[in-house]
């Protein structure tokens, strides 16, 4: 059964039957703002009780798990077939709250290094299941409202390009989201990066790069043997120059493996023409790769390696590791295992709360 979120407006105001027309827009944007129908009290209480019956939620908690510090929550949700997603909320102290979200359940682009390819594609998620995870994530929220939507969780956004398009479209018109905190990220789709680049709202693009050599990004990503990195960076220049916006590459750091003096110098041949800011996310353990992430100094040092040749680099903090929740360890099961922990057993910190 469809969620309420996958419901347009023709679809509501059938529900309303008989109601006065203006109550579908009502309703729609009620919704929108994240009310439960016992919530809306501008409505009457038999509306209210016929609307709870028929506008079921498409995702149903499994597991709320929040990290020691207390600042990243992660969903593991149920969708209505069994499939399963997660979902991130960051918590800042400058009050800037963030929701990466996921666009498929599983994933098909294999990245060796991420848990999420590791497992594997199920199917796409549908546009109401992917803007009811801002929905629901941001009801959480006790620091303020959502202010930015990353599309960075499970699933590569670009190859589920339709109903990412049209999650972009209600979080900006209906959920009132700005188009300029909105990201994209992508492993390297060079048709859906050309498609976003004439869309009609300016959403920002960050590129999963990881290698700056088709020999060692074939390995990496392997989505790279069709779209090598010519034809990636193409893609990259014409979206900079029809959008007027900053690139971003993402990079995640593995000992030994792209985080040499030679990765740093063709990173930055391919960074500095396009003035791309690069962000540096030294590897999260997975328990499907074992090669260790960079250690702290050789994060440094990449990152001093770029700012010298020009590049505008900055090293992520890594938020919700102890709780599966970090770039690359969304897997969407119930175990979770953070760095030293072998599969198994429990994670090491934070808090797994089943629901």
């Amino acid at each position: 059964m469809p969620g309420r979120f996958d419901l347009g407006l023709e679809d509501l105001s059938g529900i309303l039957g008989d109601e006065p027309p203006y109550r579908t827009r009502q309703v729609w944007r009620s919704l929108h703002l994240g009310r439960e129908p016992s919530e809306m009290t501008d409505l009457p209480q038999r509306l209210r009780s016929r609307l709870s019956e028929a506008l079921v939620a498409g995702l149903r908690p499994v597991t709320t798990s929040v990290n020691a510090d207390g600042d990243t929550t992660k969903w593991l949700w149920a969708l209505h077939d069994g499939a399963r997603v997660e979902t991130v909320l960051m918590a800042y102290p400058s009050g800037r709250v963030t929701v990466c979200v996921s666009t498929q359940a599983g994933c098909a682009m294999a990245c060796s290094f991420c848990a999420t390819g590791q497992a594997g594609f199920e199917r796409q998620l549908t546009p109401g299941e992917i803007v009811e995870q801002v929905i629901r994530a941001g009801r959480s929220s006790v620091t303020g409202r959502v202010s930015n939507v990353v599309f960075m969780g499970m699933g590569e956004p670009l190859a589920n390009y339709g109903a990412t398009w049209a999650a972009i479209e209600r979080l900006h018109g209906d959920v009132g989201i700005s188009a300029r905190h909105l990201t994209v990220s992508t492993v390297g789709i060079v048709p859906g990066i050309l498609r976003l680049a004439e869309e009609r709202l300016p959403v920002n693009l960050a590129v999963s790069l990881h290698a700056a050599n088709d020999a060692l990004r074939d390995s990496m990503v392997p989505v790279n043997r069709r779209y090598p990195l010519a034809a990636l960076i193409g893609a990259c220049q014409a979206w900079v120059a029809s959008r007027n916006r900053r690139l971003s590459f993402e990079w995640a750091l593995i000992d030994g493996v792209n985080d040499r003096p030679t990765d740093a110098t063709q990173l930055a041949a391919l960074a500095r023409p396009l003035a791309a800011h690069v962000n540096l996310i030294p590897l999260n353990p997975t328990p499907g790769y074992l090669t260790r992430g960079t250690p702290p100094l050789g994060v440094r040092n990449f990152r001093d390696r770029l700012v010298a040749a020009g590049v505008n680099a900055t090293v992520r903090r890594n938020r919700g590791t102890d709780i599966g929740a970090a770039c690359g360890q969304l897997a969407a099961v119930d175990l979770l295992v953070g760095p030293g922990d072998q599969a198994g057993q429990p994670p090491p910190a934070g808090a797994a709360l089943t629901e």
